[in-house]
C-alpha cells in the first residue's frame, strides 16, 4: 500500500505550480496568458524576469529528482518509475490550474537526473552550454537528449532504465506538440526559445 501511496505523493509534488505563482509574485501575471502561455521556466525568463525563469527551472527540475528519489527509498523500480510519471503528469496537469500546467520538461529533467545522474550531468553541462550559445530550446533538447540512451548503456544503464528515459522523452516531446498546435506562428516561435 506504501508503494502506492509514494505514487499519489509524487504527483502532489508535480503539483506545484512554480512558474505561475513566479508571474503573480513577481509580475502580478498569470504566465498562461502572455507570451507562449506556457506555465514553464522558458516562458517566466522571457516575460517575468531572468532571476525568476533560473528559479521556476531549479524549483521544477527539483520536485522531479525529488520524487524518485523518495520513491526509491521506499519502493520497487517499476512504482519508481510510475512515480516519474506522476509528477510530470503533476506538473502538466495540476488541478489546483484547472490541469493547464506547463509541458514538464524541467520536471523530466529531474526525474532523469536522479535516475541516470552521471549520463545526465554530462549531458546537462552540453545543455547549459548549448542554450547559452543559442538560447534555442530545440537544439539545447537534441544535444541533451538524442545521446541519452547510448550515453547511459556506454555507463552501465540497465536495459528498462534505458528504455523508460525514452518513453519519458517521448511523453515530453508530444506534451510540447499538443500545446503548442493551437498557438499563432509567433508564439510557436517564441516557444522554441529561451531568451
Amino acid at each position: 500500500m506504501t508503494e502506492y501511496w509514494v505514487v499519489a505523493a509524487s504527483y502532489a509534488m508535480g503539483l506545484f505550480p512554480s512558474a505561475y505563482f513566479a508571474g503573480r509574485l513577481v509580475k502580478g501575471v498569470d504566465i498562461r496568458k502572455i507570451g507562449d502561455r506556457n506555465a514553464g521556466a522558458a516562458n517566466v525568463y522571457r516575460n517575468v524576469s531572468h532571476v525568476a525563469g533560473i528559479a521556476v527551472l531549479a524549483t521544477d527540475i527539483g520536485k522531479g529528482a525529488l520524487a524518485i528519489l523518495l520513491a526509491s527509498a521506499v519502493a520497487s523500480q517499476s512504482i519508481v518509475f510510475l512515480c516519474g510519471l506522476a509528477v510530470v503528469a503533476g506538473h502538466n496537469w495540476p488541478i489546483f490550474l484547472r490541469f493547464k500546467g506547463g509541458r514538464g520538461l524541467a520536471t523530466t529533467i529531474g526525474v532523469l537526473l536522479a535516475l541516470l545522474p552521471i549520463p545526465m550531468a554530462i549531458l546537462s553541462a552540453a545543455g547549459i552550454l548549448s542554450l547559452w550559445k543559442t538560447g534555442n530550446l530545440v537544439v539545447t533538447g537534441v544535444i541533451m537528449f538524442a545521446p541519452l540512451p547510448l550515453l547511459a548503456w556506454l555507463l552501465g544503464g540497465s536495459g528498462g532504465l534505458i528504455l523508460y528515459s525514452v518513453v519519458l522523452l517521448c511523453f515530453a516531446g508530444i506534451m510540447h506538440l499538443v500545446t503548442t498546435k493551437h498557438l499563432s506562428s509567433a508564439q510557436k516561435k517564441e516557444a522554441l526559445r529561451w531568451r
